[in-house]
């Protein structure tokens, strides 16, 4: 349903056709709707058991738009701004699965299971229409026909939608990822037999302290050269 025009077009045509001076032009360009198929709802050809739908009760149209478009025939309505959103539908349990495509879920569960083993069989149900019990055959190989199952795309078998199928894989490995244990950050020294594994540390010897000569050493050596220098 387009923004630009009402949520029921043809319900408030038949509102503004009875309730208002509004030209047809007017009321189809507001509505989507084609001229003659306004002129018909006031002949009463178009939309005969059809309830009119007040669009300011709806907060769709204003008073004062309608006021400006039966002053000007030219003047073309504006529809105002929605606040509200109507949310779609949630399905709920298993997508439903057309007795033509019922025979290829074990395919497409096969495909699933192979290539995104990350998804729990919960989710693999919801995508493919299909029980746990199924599932968990064909993950423990024990399928009756598992012999002749090919593994096939749910998208290209029409079981799943591509939107699906890929917010169904972000959800899986957005959990895996929770469950993995962080590793440790931050630089850890190595031991010493992983950096130097070949090479033998000896320790050095201590120098001894040299002993200082006493005065009689230093004397008696002064004597003996001066002995010396009297002899030659």
């Amino acid at each position: 349903m387009s923004d630009n025009i009402p949520l029921m077009p043809k319900a408030t045509a038949v509102w503004l056709v009875e309730n208002t001076a509004l030209t047809f032009d007017q009321i189809s360009n507001f509505c989507g709707l084609h001229p003659l198929e306004v002129k018909g709802i006031a002949d009463g050809e178009v939309g005969a058991g059809i309830r009119g739908r007040n669009p300011m009760l709806n907060h769709e149209l204003t008073r004062e738009e309608i006021q400006k478009g039966e002053e000007d025939s030219n003047y073309k309505l504006q529809l105002t701004k929605r606040t509200v959103v109507v949310p779609e539908k949630k399905r709920s349990g298993p997508r439903y699965t057309p007795v033509s495509r019922r025979q290829d879920r074990p395919n497409a569960i096969l495909w699933l299971v192979r290539n995104h083993p990350e998804l729990s069989d919960a989710a693999v149900s919801r995508l493919v229409g299909t029980t746990k019990p199924t599932i968990v055959s064909v993950r423990e190989k024990s399928h009756w026909n598992f012999s002749n199952l090919k593994p096939i795309d749910p998208v290209s078998l029409g079981l799943s939608s591509q939107i699906d199928l890929d917010a169904a894989v972000q959800k899986a490995a957005k959990r895996r990822a929770k469950m993995q244990p962080a590793e440790p950050t931050g630089a850890t020294l190595k031991p010493a037999s992983e950096t130097v594994p070949n090479q033998i540390i000896t320790p050095q010897p201590e120098e001894q302290p040299k002993a200082e000569p006493d005065a009689a050493s230093v004397f008696a050596g002064f004597s003996s050269s001066a002995d010396d220098e009297k002899e030659d």
